[in-house]
């Protein structure tokens, strides 16, 4: 079926939810079938990032209708909470509220299926459900690694919450199918997380610091204002006793969930050094499980010091490259890793060294641009080569914010089909001729090229097309615009 169609039928899956003819007996005629709930995985995988919660939305109509919908994300480090759906549910909903929910919701969703009743949401009772995946756990659930669980190191819990149309169960088997859904879109947005653009990892990093810096003015001044609260309501001057004794309580609660948010962004946006640590060593060990190298791992010293969650991904990805690289030498018998903090404690070195025959190139961390993620976040790194004693790699990361220095890609916030009709637009294409080349139908070519204008803000083909060629699509050269 064609995305356009697709798209359609969504949006009519919506309305007609609004209206009441959508209901849980229906269910299996959306996602009944493999190719079906395939279809609609896909076209959330699609989804550009600012969009994704609304497509999640969307295509969930037909499984669990829903007036709105929440996330906590445990791989964003700028933007852990988000909402949607009406205005005054969708923008009253927040990361501490969410994060009280999950901790609800823990036994039911460790068991692998998501918590069902009701909750205070937004200043309400309401009947929610609630689907938890962790990272780590999707990932061995989708490679069918599932084992070991005591070994288990878990990077961050994404929560989906769904506020329900009534107060109907949710069948057994439409709970089983969204938490599997939920598992795909955790792991993907992981892998959109690690593998993003240095540029990305840069603003993803300055995003971090404001926020932190935000809220922890945040924190400071309601937590000046409570405390000069608390001061006369326990005087004794006052008559009313059980009054203040109920102020009393009410501004210490207040107090407390303030000093609890900024503990909670702390844990969304940074992880313990040994934490961080463990996590690498279980991604490296399969890569030795069945080679005569031996692993040798000295994790940090100061086991509880936090690092930035960007620090950690970019610090895990350098030295798997540098692993990977290693492992392809000949007569190699060791691998040492480790991690420690350096200069005044405001660097995270790590350091991986071989025994092997010691000629790896200086640009050994090119590879799947990981020195560019490196540079991204104003560190270095260096490859040591000297022959016949080996090779030493180390990446130097600082744990403070650096001011980004990048500039913006107008073609980021693109799908990869969008990209596909823009280069074939920018060749001087017509509709038919695009459809065409790319075996789809020329309503979905109107369609994507009416996403591609609003996208890039742009009134016409032709300014498009100009912006496609300024970027340097491949498909730019000798460019004439079709009207």
């Amino acid at each position: 079926m064609e995305e356009r169609e697709e798209m359609e039928k969504a949006v009519d899956t919506v309305e007609s939810a609004e209206t009441g003819e959508t209901g849980y007996g229906q269910w299996q005629d959306a996602w009944g079938r493999p190719q079906d709930a395939l279809a609609r995985a896909v076209e959330v995988l699609r989804a550009p990032r600012p969009t994704l919660l609304h497509r999640v939305s969307e295509v969930l109509a037909t499984l669990v209708p829903h007036v709105a919908v929440a996330q906590l994300s445990g791989v964003c480090t700028y933007s852990p909470a988000n909402a949607y759906g009406p205005p005054g549910l969708a923008g009253q909903v927040g990361s501490l509220e969410l994060a009280r929910l999950a901790e609800t919701a823990a036994v039911t969703t460790a068991t692998g299926r998501p918590w069902q009743g009701e909750a205070e949401l937004a200043g309400e009772r309401r009947p929610v459900v609630v689907a938890a995946a962790s990272v780590t756990a999707a990932a061995e659930t989708a490679s069918g690694t599932a084992t070991e669980t005591a070994e288990h190191h878990d990077g961050g819990t994404a929560v989906l919450v769904l506020v329900l149309r009534g107060a109907d169960p949710v069948p057994d088997g439409a709970l089983a199918v969204l938490q599997r859904f939920w598992e795909l879109v955790t792991l993907h947005s992981h892998h959109r997380s690690t593998d993003a653009a240095p540029k990305h990892a840069a603003a993803s990093r300055a995003s971090a610091g404001a926020r932190a810096r935000a809220i922890a003015e945040f924190t400071g001044t309601h937590s000046a204002a409570l405390t000069a609260i608390l001061a006369p309501l326990r005087s004794p001057a006052l008559d009313d006793a059980t009054a203040r004794a109920a102020a009393t309580e009410l501004a210490v609660t207040a107090l407390l969930n303030v000093r609890k948010g900024a503990e909670l962004d702390r844990a969304l946006s940074e992880e313990p050094a040994d934490t961080a640590f463990a996590r690498l060593a279980d991604e490296l060990r399969p890569l030795l499980r069945h080679s005569p190298v031996r692993l040798d791992l000295a994790p940090p010293a100061e086991a509880a010091r936090s690092v930035p969650a960007d620090t950690a991904h970019t610090a895990r990805d350098a030295v798997r490259a540098a692993v990977l690289v290693m492992l392809a030498q000949d007569g190699l018998a060791r691998l040492h890793v480790s991690w420690r903090f350096t200069g005044a404690g405001d660097t995270l070195r790590a350091v991986v060294r071989d025994d092997g025959p010691g000629l790896l190139a200086a640009d050994a961390l090119a590879v799947h641009r990981t020195a560019d993620r490196i540079a991204a976040l104003g560190g270095r790194c260096a490859v040591e080569a000297v022959p016949g004693w080996g090779t030493t790699v180390t990446v130097d990361l600082p744990l403070t914010v650096p001011e980004p220095a990048f500039a913006t890609d107008p073609l980021d916030g693109l799908q990869p089909r969008e990209l596909e009709v823009l280069n074939q637009l920018a060749s001087g294409r017509r509709n038919r001729e695009i459809a065409e080349a790319l075996h789809i139908s020329e309503s979905t070519v109107k369609f994507h090229v009416a996403n591609i204008l609003a996208k890039l803000g742009v009134g016409s083909r032709g300014e498009a097309a100009a912006l496609a060629h300024r970027a340097g699509m491949p498909g730019t050269a000798g460019l004439r615009v079709a009207s």
